[in-house]
């Protein structure tokens, strides 16, 4: 068993290492921490692009959308461009009887 803590003080306590989860109560505050929660938004906020609600009325067609959501998302970098180098294989989910195309 280890005795090793996983938050601590570190750099003579100037900061604090949350290695652990971090729960704030009801009626907890953080002060002096003005913009470190809010998400960009205005003229200046990285938007992604708009994409049409998808009208597919086959399963191929569903796909060609699918792909370009995926396409949107790591475009804006929301998403890695390629596998992992771990991940090699696709797994393949096959359709039930009876469905169609």
């Amino acid at each position: 068993m280890s005795n090793m803590a996983r938050n601590y003080h570190a750099h003579g306590g100037a900061e604090w290492v949350v290695g652990g989860k971090l729960t704030f109560l009801p009626g907890a505050t953080v002060e002096s921490a003005e913009g470190l929660f809010d998400v960009p938004s205005g003229a200046g906020a990285a938007q992604l692009p708009y994409l049409e609600d998808s009208k597919a009325t086959s399963a191929a067609s569903l796909r060609e959308d699918y792909n370009k959501l995926l396409a949107v998302l790591r475009t804006a970098g929301l998403m890695a461009a390629a596998p992992a180098a771990e991940e090699t294989t696709t797994p393949v989910i096959e359709p039930e009887s009876g469905d169609a195309e």
